[in-house]
């Protein structure tokens, strides 16, 4: 090296602020995520954040959405991969599909997704080999659950409607689908839209139809349009079982899956696991083990005045029975929501709005034979016999 190259070297050294520098050598994290939520970034960060990262210290973060559309996925898939991260971090199974195919070796973790074998994601959950890793959200599985809980509240429905994004829930739930209509003895009636424009449209068939109950599977799509859907529900009087607790927090009727918002926070142990050196092949594919039950109050009382009242204070005893009744009690026999509710504030009805319980997996039966008495008057504490 001569000596003109020799100053040029360090003064480009000098020029660059130590700032600038510890900067560029930080790990990269980049998150893709089908449409923003700053509840789903929140948790994600304060996951980081328990692991001891911090974001502009010790790592990096470089955050994407395709705002709903999914046909922005794969452009910003590839946007990412030219940042060259460390780990990309998605959810959806769009997304995934987009990142998946333009990451290369980049590892990927998965904070919610479908069933990753099943797609082609991975060989298997215990050792998934490849490039991907992460937690899925199994909700196909407890579609049947869902569809019976509904079934309870609205023991007529005429049909049930089951709204899906086109090309995305029907191909993976056709066979769970057709086994929970065998078992609950009601027509169900699939409805597709590819995107939240044709949301109106799809209601518009459902009512044609005559089904006075939906449930509405599992996509971020429905998420991003919760209070569309919220109002579309209200508007044609049909009592709408969601997947995911926000769409209750915006007035829906009622829930039942995985609690997101964390499985979000937890994906930040596997970009931990990832920085440290362990590979994505060797990190099992976590199945949640906890869903969340969440039933809005106020959608339920706006029905018809309620006879039946409830203790929500846990019991050691009757947890099956309990929840059951708790269905029957506090939404009555035909929880149609009369009025839209979404413009009720939505930390009102996060605080007192709706009810929400913790169910292990695979811990809740609905079935007819579980049924108990529910005692109406003064003497009963809850309806609920002891």
């Amino acid at each position: 090296m001569n000596r003109r190259d020799l100053l040029a070297y360090l003064g480009g050294a000098v020029a660059l602020s130590p700032a600038a520098r510890a900067q560029q050598a930080l790990p990269l994290v980049a998150l893709l995520i089908p449409w923003t939520s700053e509840a789903n970034i929140d948790a994600f960060r304060r996951g980081l954040g328990e692991l001891g990262y911090v974001e502009g210290q010790n790592v990096a973060l470089e955050v994407r959405s395709a705002e709903g559309d999914n046909r922005r996925l794969p452009g910003l898939a590839t946007e990412l991969v030219t940042l060259k991260p460390a780990v990309i971090v998605t959810n959806g199974n769009p997304a995934i599909r987009a990142v998946k195919d333009a990451a290369g070796t980049i590892p990927i973790v998965m904070s919610i997704g479908g069933d990753p074998v099943a797609l082609g994601f991975a060989q298997n959950l215990a050792r998934p080999g490849g490039n991907l890793t992460g937690q899925t959200s199994l909700t196909v599985d407890v579609l049947s659950k869902r569809l019976q809980m509904l079934h309870e509240i609205v023991p007529d429905p005429g049909c049930v409607a089951v709204l899906g994004v086109t090309g995305v829930n029907y191909p993976n739930a056709s066979g769970q689908l057709a086994v929970a209509e065998k078992a609950l003895g009601v027509a169900l009636v699939p409805v597709s839209v590819a995107n939240v424009n044709e949301l109106s449209a799809g209601f518009a068939e459902i009512t044609r139809h005559q089904c006075r109950a939906l449930v509405v599977m599992s996509d971020p799509l429905f998420v991003q349009a919760s209070r569309q859907l919220v109002e579309l529900a209200g508007q044609h009087r049909i009592a709408a079982s969601y997947d995911n607790r926000l769409i209750v927090n915006a007035g829906g009727l009622m829930s039942y899956g995985p609690d997101t918002v964390d499985m979000f926070r937890r994906s930040a142990r596997y970009v931990d696991k990832i920085l440290k050196g362990e590979k994505p092949a060797d990190l099992p594919i976590e199945q949640p083990t906890k869903f969340v039950l969440a039933i809005n109050l106020k959608n339920c009382k706006r029905t018809r005045p309620l006879d039946l009242a409830f203790d929500p204070r846990p019991r050691r005893r009757g947890r099956r029975t309990r929840r059951r009744d708790l269905l029957i009690g506090v939404c009555g026999s035909a929880a149609l929501p009369l009025l839209p509710v979404a413009a009720q504030p939505t930390a009102k009805v996060s605080r007192i709005g709706h009810l929400a319980l913790n169910l292990a997996a695979g811990d809740i039966r609905l079935a007819r034979n579980t049924r108990a008495r529910l005692h109406r008057g003064p003497q009963s504490r809850g309806g609920i016999p002891r």
